[in-house]
């Protein structure tokens, strides 16, 4: 509910923004390789179910808000920050922590925009503050880091792709990396089909997919519900979410 509350004064600051279009960071784990416009803020915010079965302990996680706020300073350039609220059940030991996770704080940068080669490219980089409640926090600043890159194939087809490293303080860090293709259904809808994964400590290799569906109920304003599974381990989850973008307003 803080979560909420904090995103609704957000708006409530920002009444005198207009709309504009909206290209978000979620629902898929592919980043955009776009940055929010100069003066924009974009809030894009959900909730996730997820279980993890690794045969000796059942996990449960329940992200209930997750909320990224993205605001650009400059053309191409915006800082981000994400919060949320987390619940983590380990059902075989019966254990459970409840509050709020990690803080990141963070930027995302275009670096290549160009139409006649059709290509998009983007840097984006947080730094993890240990500001967790005990139990869902590493005790531990760390980094997660992405490059991602996208196309436009045809007028309904876009293809986007990411890998990064994240790094938690301890052992080696993970490898990630994920495909997204994305289909434009009708002029509100769209869907998209995603494998993706991450080689953790730089030595176990977990591969995963997941799909969702997007809806436009404006031009900046989007709901979404994703749903993903483990293809290498046993993991599912599902999520629903809303995005809304407001624009700097026009002199």
């Amino acid at each position: 509910m803080f979560r909420i509350s904090i995103a609704f004064l957000f708006i409530i600051v920002n009444n005198a923004l207009n709309a504009q279009g909206i290209i978000t960071d979620r629902p898929d784990q592919t980043e955009s390789s776009s940055a929010v416009e100069k003066g924009s803020l974009q809030i894009e915010t959900g909730i996730l179910v997820g279980f993890t079965d690794n045969d000796e302990i059942t996990e449960e996680q329940i992200l209930a808000p997750t909320t990224l706020f993205r605001y650009g300073i400059t053309k191409g350039f915006e800082i981000r920050v994400l919060n949320q609220f987390e619940r983590l059940t380990y059902e075989s030991i019966s254990t459970k922590f409840n509050g709020i996770s990690d803080l990141e704080i963070g930027f995302k940068t275009q670096l290549l925009k160009k139409e006649d080669i059709n290509a998009e490219i983007a840097f984006l980089s947080h730094l993890i503050v240990p500001t967790g409640t005990k139990g869902l926090t590493n005790d531990k600043f760390g980094t997660i880091n992405k490059l991602s890159i996208s196309h436009q194939i045809n007028d309904n087809v876009g293809l986007g792709y990411n890998v990064g490293y994240n790094y938690f303080g301890i052992d080696n860090g993970d490898l990630t990396y994920s495909v997204a293709l994305g289909f434009e259904v009708t002029e509100k809808i769209g869907i998209y089909i995603e494998p993706y994964g991450e080689v953790i400590n730089l030595d176990i290799h977990e591969a995963s997919f997941d799909a969702g569906i997007t809806y436009s109920l404006k031009e900046n304003m989007q709901f979404d519900f994703s749903f993903g599974t483990g293809l290498s381990y046993r993991m599912n989850y599902m999520s629903i979410g809303f995005s809304i973008n407001f624009a700097k307003e026009e002199n």
